[in-house]
């Protein structure tokens, strides 16, 4: 099955992504951090306002659990965003919904592309890298053709439209 349609929804959902908001506190390390509710509030309006809806689906593998980051269109298409392993350090529940929670925030992020609104290297650093500003290209090219280049490019998208 071709997941045009969902590829397209996908890169403009994408270009509405803000950033994962650092909104907890781990009182351990006394460090701020993105929780899940913050990594999930910076996509699904985006997400849902391009028909696609997220799930994450969990399960058990091999000294902890695997979570499946899928992004499902309103046209039935589905992307696989990959599978993210967290190890359970503690055989009870407490143990089992701490690694779920981690796996899905980890597995979020790195399928949508989102970073916490700031690295902890860059807040280490006693100044941040500057950054240049991009050239501004001459005229920005179409969904359609972002879309196709991102097939072309991308073995695993190709894989999911069905174009290898």
């Amino acid at each position: 099955m071709s997941n045009i349609k969902a590829c397209a929804a996908f890169v403009k959902a994408q270009a509405s992504f803000g950033p994962a908001l650092k909104t907890s506190v781990n009182p351990a390390f006394k460090s701020r951090y993105s929780d899940l509710a913050s990594c999930i509030d910076a996509v699904m309006e985006a997400l849902n306002a391009n028909g696609l809806a997220l799930m994450q689906i969990p399960a058990d593998c091999e000294s902890g659990v695997c979570v499946e980051t899928l992004f499902v269109h309103e046209s039935g298409e589905i992307l696989n965003g990959g599978k993210f392993r967290a190890p359970v350090t503690k055989q009870d529940a407490q143990g089992y919904g701490s690694a779920t929670t981690y796996a899905r925030r980890y597995g979020l992020m790195a399928a949508c592309g989102i970073a916490p609104e700031d690295d902890d290297g860059n807040a280490a650093t006693k100044a941040a890298p500057q950054r240049t500003a991009a050239p501004t290209p001459a005229a920005a090219p179409s969904i359609e053709a972002i879309v196709a280049q991102i097939v072309a490019d991308t073995p695993a998208v190709a894989e999911f439209a069905g174009r290898e």
